[in-house]
């Protein structure tokens, strides 16, 4: 399966997805393992997903903080924090995600991770799916801080990015405007959580639905036209 952004669409897959997310957000890891099983599903030849930034953090300095004092501040205390990160783990194992959120010492900055995937799409749009999974398991699953460029940079070259030019893009302004205007768009939207997905640009699904539901909006996405 091919799932690719800025190709022309087969006759058999009308559909355009925008993937509206945060890569710090673990349900929208999870909202992308059920998307991809619902695609599945539908047995797509190729697909165009756009993944669109969202900032749950827009505040955040710009290396992190400490990710306990960050869940106390979110969650009012440890016990709270564990309450909620328990739900996401049987969520995730549901979808075959083993989150080691224990891992995790640092809540960082997303917007250079999201910066990263606005370039890499940009010039090759066929890799936005293996890249954004890979900053998710560098996150979620292996506890390394995505607002590290030197991280960063390691992730794109496996991508076929030059390590070079991303650190020096990285280091730069270049898009960041972009990734904070795109936020504030989708807040005009009306997006308040994530993750949130679009379908031919007319049709919302917020929050990591089921497989079913996601599987009946696809086929009704699949029925019309794409806008132009």
């Amino acid at each position: 399966m091919n799932w690719q952004f800025g190709q022309s669409e087969p006759s058999n897959a009308p559909i355009r997805i925008e993937a509206i997310v945060d890569t710090i957000c673990p349900w929208c890891y999870i909202g992308k393992k059920r998307l991809e099983k619902a695609l599945a599903r539908e047995k797509l030849d190729n697909l165009i997903i756009h993944w669109r930034p969202f900032l749950l953090n827009p505040d955040m300095p710009s290396g992190g903080i400490d990710r306990k004092l960050y869940l106390s501040a979110k969650f009012g205390g440890a016990e709270s924090a564990e309450r909620v990160y328990r739900a996401i783990e049987d969520a995730g194992a549901a979808v075959g995600i083993p989150f080691k959120f224990d891992q995790i010492k640092v809540t960082p900055d997303s917007t250079d991770s999201h910066r990263l995937i606005t370039k890499v799409c940009a010039e090759r749009p066929a890799v936005g799916n293996d890249l954004v999974e890979d900053l998710f398991v560098a996150y979620f699953l292996e506890g390394q801080d995505i607002g590290d460029h030197e991280l960063l940079a390691d992730i794109a070259v496996r991508h076929g990015e030059d390590r070079n030019e991303i650190l020096e893009y990285l280091a730069g302004d270049m898009d960041r405007e972009f990734v904070g205007q795109e936020n504030r768009v989708a807040h005009q939207m009306g997006v308040t959580g994530v993750p949130c997905f679009l379908f031919n640009s007319r049709h919302a699904l917020s929050g990591a639905q089921e497989p079913d539901i996601l599987q009946r909006m696809i086929r009704l996405a699949r029925q019309e036209e794409i806008p132009v």
